[in-house]
């Protein structure tokens, strides 16, 4: 697997997640507004993914402050703080980095630590959630791949793998495990449009992995499981409510509702990071419109008249009650949500 986000000496470095798979390029961020402006235009994307970015930006520019003193180089610090945070609302990974962050520049500053100090201090902790989300994609593969049977044939949306994390996947990593344990899986990915994350980046990291992969569109999901064709459902999200809605990928929840018409089960699979607690459900999460020419053009080409309405709202919400398990680093965990999620938090406090 290629590395999604990388801190190589005075820059941030990502591959151009916008390119794939025609070209592998990669944009060398030199400032926290370059990399916001990443994160915005979806040069690098996935919640996990994105909360390591804005993590990672927040210490490059820390570390590139001219502050004169504590007090200015903490005014620096909250700009770059709100930066980040405007540029995707829906994704909580954002949000959760962020105040890591903010807690990490506290701890120092009640220790009374120089810019020095402090800047040192943001990147080691920049760093740690970089390398705690490959981590957390590694155990929740281990727990989801007890779900895939030898043979499984399994449909994903969008794409929750190595791209939309810091390495290994969520969804992904759950069918990377389960072929890392000599299971033989057969992965349907579906196109996702508009920005076609599913034919573009899911299909390319499976087919560079050898793991069979059939690219399919929306549309062809429901007769596929009508026809006996996909076992198993399973998605990453971009948050998670403390009720068990799930705000992923648009067309998800059409998926959902076409796995329970069929009897397939539908999982989920994210960090602990992209459940919010303080979130109750779906209704109260943030759904991003985004450009109206991912959905008039494909490239160059415009695809709809000129004077039609567009809609390009960017996620959906999946209501709890269609959603199997929750797959995360701590384990799977199932309804009722409300208690599970809740508890799954409390565990988590109680190794750290």
């Amino acid at each position: 697997m290629l590395p999604t986000i990388e801190w190589q000496d005075d820059v941030i470095v990502m591959v151009d997640q916008r390119k794939l798979p025609g070209q592998e390029i990669y944009v060398r961020c030199r400032t926290a507004p370059e990399v916001a402006k990443a994160i915005r235009t979806m040069v690098i994307r996935g919640a996990p993914a994105i909360g390591v970015a804005a993590a990672l930006g927040i210490a490059l520019g820390m570390r590139r402050s001219t502050a004169k003193g504590t007090r200015q180089f903490a005014v620096e610090f909250q700009k770059i703080c709100d930066l980040m945070a405007a540029t995707r609302p829906t994704a909580v990974n954002l949000f959760w980095a962020i105040d890591r962050m903010k807690q990490a520049f506290a701890r120092g500053a009640q220790a009374g630590e120089s810019p020095e100090e402090l800047a040192a201090r943001l990147e080691r902790e920049s760093r740690s959630i970089h390398d705690e989300d490959v981590a957390s994609c590694r155990a929740m593969g281990g727990h989801g791949a007890a779900l895939l049977a030898d043979g499984a044939r399994v449909l994903t949306h969008c794409n929750a793998g190595a791209l939309a994390t810091a390495g290994y996947g969520s969804a992904l990593g759950v069918i990377r495990a389960a072929v890392e344990q000599g299971k033989h899986i057969a992965v349907f990915a579906d196109e996702t449009r508009p920005f076609l994350q599913g034919a573009r980046l899911t299909a390319w990291e499976l087919v560079r992995e050898g793991i069979s992969t059939t690219v399919i569109t929306e549309s062809m999901a429901g007769p596929l499981m009508r026809g006996g064709e996909i076992d198993l459902v399973v998605v990453g999200a971009d948050r998670i409510a403390a009720n068990g809605d799930t705000a992923n990928k648009i067309g998800t929840y059409t998926v959902a509702v076409l796995a329970h018409e069929h009897s397939i089960p539908f999982y989920v699979a994210a960090p602990l990071s992209t459940i919010d607690l303080s979130t109750p459900d779906g209704d109260h999460i943030p759904i991003e419109e985004r450009d109206q020419r991912e959905v008039t053009h494909l490239g160059a080409s415009r695809l709809t008249p000129e004077g039609a309405k567009i809609r390009n709202p960017a996620f959906d919400i999946t209501p709890y009650r269609y959603i199997a398990g929750v797959i995360t680093e701590r384990g799977i965990f199932r309804p009722p949500y409300s208690e599970s999620l809740r508890q799954a938090f409390e565990s988590a406090a109680l190794k750290t």
